[in-house]
């Protein structure tokens, strides 16, 4: 049976609960909420790169395969096979979060003080290179239960004629994307499985690979991945560098809404709310923007979705600037970019900096409980009036997030509309 070609966003290429802050961490809205999600990590300094990237492939794993566009030519050492759990663990770290607050009695005089502060918490190289139609097969490896070629080319249809020959099926309208690759003088990373080594490891599912390089290219090439893709695309970017927040320089990147009070049921509902929101962000940036949904220094964290990784984890993911016996402050600043994309809306790659701003920011949403208590002061009868203020303002905004209709929402809610109280003048001609 012949190969399809998943071609990614290929690079040139339940934890403890922090209590520190005002409330506590409830849920979190990670890539498994998304369909079609490709997750790719990049850990940059200077000119150093590691791109590891985890497929979303579907399918018998006889049928996948993937092309990558890569910077220089890669040798055996520079592939490695890498595990899955740690990017669901930095997925986690990083995803958008709901917290919770509860609202204490009105009629208590007390003062209080809060410190949101959390403790730091194989194959041999071919002897002579095989050419054909203008492509030359630098290196063939087995690295793990992956068959991985490294190719160059002189011409993009002759690339694409080879891949056919070699039992890949390539997606119409491949040849062109890839002669703009080939024009940038960059090699083709290529990967299938290998059914017999993957058998002998004993793994029933796709590894990450990760793939090290050097180059000034800073950048993720996701052209190759619209040209066979059905619909829109979603794709998640963590990138871990020492100084501060990466951004792309070719489109906007935009942070998220964040920080707003929410109704209370959302907890049930916390995955289908972060979905619409972001459908919501998408459409009205015209899905021509990528996303900020976490930037922050990966010694602490606030709340915390998940535990911080490990050196281990990070020298896994290509922290290669940390020691394994590094016991202080980890110089990592981590950046987790979302965009929805398609080949009209994203005709570039993506080019990134790593800019100087290391402030903190996440997706985060409130959630705070009515008090439900019988006391009669006059504080307490102050709130109550109150409290249907800040629960219609609580349905509208989740409305204007979402879309949502505001009616069903305060139904949700076990609300009714409020009434505002007229002005005297209005009262008076009955306005």
């Amino acid at each position: 049976m012949t190969y399809r070609i998943s071609i990614l966003i290929a690079v040139l290429f339940s934890a403890p609960i922090a209590h520190s802050f005002c409330g506590f961490y409830v849920a979190k809205a990670g890539a498994k909420i998304f369909n079609k999600a490709s997750q790719v990590v990049i850990a940059r300094h200077d000119d150093k790169t590691v791109m590891t990237m985890a497929n979303d492939f579907k399918g018998e794993p006889k049928e996948f395969a993937v092309v990558i566009p890569v910077p220089t030519f890669i040798n055996e050492g520079q592939i490695h096979i890498g595990d899955k759990n740690i990017i669901d663990h930095l997925d986690a770290y990083t995803a958008p979060r709901l917290v919770e607050y509860f609202d204490k009695n009105p009629c208590q005089v007390y003062r209080r003080y809060h410190q949101a502060k959390s403790a730091p918490v194989g194959a041999e190289m071919l002897s002579r290179a095989k050419k054909s139609h203008g492509v030359t097969v630098e290196a063939e490896y087995t690295v793990g239960e992956y068959d991985i070629v490294i190719l160059s080319a002189t011409e993009s249809q002759g690339l694409e004629f080879w891949l056919k020959e070699n039992g890949y099926r390539i997606p119409n309208g491949a040849a062109r994307v890839l002669g703009s690759y080939i024009k940038q003088k960059m090699h083709f990373f290529v990967a299938k499985v290998n059914l017999k080594e993957q058998s002998k490891l004993g793994f029933n599912y796709l590894r990450p690979i990760s793939v090290a390089y050097q180059s000034s290219k800073f950048m993720l090439p996701i052209r190759l991945g619209t040209v066979n893709a059905q619909g829109a695309q979603e794709l998640f970017i963590y990138a871990l560098t020492q100084r501060g927040r990466v951004e792309t320089t070719n489109y906007r990147t935009v942070k998220l809404p964040t920080g707003m009070d929410l109704p209370v049921y959302i907890k049930k509902e916390f995955g289908e709310f972060y979905r619409a929101l972001f459908d919501q962000q998408v459409q009205a940036e015209r899905m021509k923007t990528v996303f900020l949904e976490y930037a922050w220094n990966m010694n602490w964290c606030d709340p915390c979705a998940a535990a911080p990784l490990s050196v281990k984890e990070l020298r896994e993911l290509g922290v290669f600037w940390i020691s394994e016996n590094n016991r202080q402050a980890k110089k990592v600043f981590v950046t987790r970019l979302h965009l929805r994309y398609t080949a009209d809306k994203f005709p570039e790659d993506l080019v990134f900096q790593e800019t100087a701003d290391s402030s903190n920011f996440q997706g985060r949403y409130v959630l705070r409980y009515p008090w439900t208590g019988t006391d009669n002061c006059s504080a307490a009868r102050e709130y109550r009036r109150n409290l249907k203020k800040r629960q219609e303002q609580e349905a509208q905004r989740l409305a204007s997030l979402t879309g949502w209709d505001i009616n069903k929402i305060r139904d949700q809610m076990g609300i009714v509309k409020l009434i505002e109280e007229k002005n005297w003048w209005q009262r008076i001609w009955g306005q």
